[in-house]
């Protein structure tokens, strides 16, 4: 999520990192630009936001090609609303088909304002516990992998120094041997 958000910043000129600044210039925005929701197949869990990023080029260079002047804060809030949309929905609905007791919300992604409201509601409303960390510890994902690590480590949890990393695994291969899912 965070390469499509400095993508479409990068788009607009805005400064790296892209997603506080498109966070904060799509609050300004009086209105939304409607760009396509990235839901993919029918009960996927997985997000790909390449072609909401192509959808937001084609619109600066459509904008561009007929001498008009670009709203960047509505393109900036109609593309957050697209990815948090999907974000928040696909969330959700993998947290009910699990029996998930709480989410958490972390990582870079998780400084974004616009997604912290967007799910705190979300989660309000259908009953389930949101853990946020405080904003100085979301802005770097590793900060919350050796959180998580250390949580583990404290209950006796590991893995050998042998083990081997899987990049593309997928929800339904989450490991069976994880019952309690709170720390």
């Amino acid at each position: 999520m965070g390469e499509a958000y400095d993508k479409v910043a990068r788009s607009l000129k805005l400064p790296y990192p892209g997603g506080p600044h498109i966070d904060k210039l799509a609050a300004e925005a009086k209105a939304a630009i409607e760009l396509p929701r990235a839901w993919l197949e029918e009960g996927s869990y997985d997000f790909s936001f390449s072609g909401l990023k192509s959808a937001v080029l084609a619109v600066i260079n459509q904008t561009r090609m007929k001498g008009l002047e670009l709203d960047e804060a509505a393109l900036a809030r109609g593309f957050q609303e697209s990815v948090i949309e999907v974000l928040v929905t696909k969330s959700l609905r993998a947290a009910s088909a699990y029996g998930v007791k709480q989410l958490l919300l972390c990582g870079g992604v998780a400084a974004n304002r616009g997604l912290r409201a967007a799910l705190a509601t979300r989660c309000e409303a259908e009953g389930l516990p949101l853990l946020i960390p405080s904003g100085k510890l979301c802005t770097d994902n590793a900060a919350m992998i050796g959180a998580a690590a250390h949580l583990k480590l404290k209950r006796g949890m590991y893995s050998d120094l042998d083990l081997k990393a899987d990049p593309g695994l997928s929800l339904e291969e989450w490991s069976p041997e994880i019952e309690d899912r709170t720390y």
